[in-house]
């Protein structure tokens, strides 16, 4: 995971100005200035920009609750935008799995502003698909 910080592997991600910065069991945090990238031309950050990132903290979030060599993919993403956000002003991301089973995770992801107020807001859904463990072989008799 620690090779996945900054753009997670995404240029995309570091075209719209989000640098994923810290992460743990289960959340990843980053932080985002939007950049031209990012925004409308009337200026604030264009609404599906927002799906992006949230889709890309959630990822993050759950490759960090999993064990080295699962992976997953998105399931649903629904998210809502309450007030705008533009060009240059820093936001915080922050995805966390909320519910983990063996298939599937839940996840909720918030983008807040300087203030602390929310900007966005997600809850999401991953399928799980996890690595085959080795058959454990019975011992052998002996003779």
């Amino acid at each position: 995971m620690d090779r996945s910080l900054g753009d997670g592997g995404m240029p995309l991600l570091g075209q719209l100005g989000v640098t994923f910065d810290r992460y743990g069991e289960g959340w990843a945090e980053a932080t985002w200035v939007p950049t031209a990238d990012a925004c409308n031309p009337g200026g604030p950050v264009h609404g599906g920009v927002y799906a992006v990132v949230h889709d890309a903290a959630m990822n993050f979030a759950t490759n960090a609750a999993l064990e080295r060599g699962d992976r997953a993919a998105t399931i649903s993403i629904t998210y809502a935008t309450m007030r705008p956000a533009a060009q240059g002003h820093p936001l915080a991301v922050r995805g966390e799995v909320t519910r983990i089973t063996k298939q599937v995770a839940y996840l909720e992801t918030t983008i807040t502003n300087a203030d602390g107020d929310v900007v966005s807001k997600a809850t999401g859904s991953f399928i799980l698909r996890r690595r085959e463990s080795a058959p454990v072989e019975a011992p052998k008799e002996r003779a």
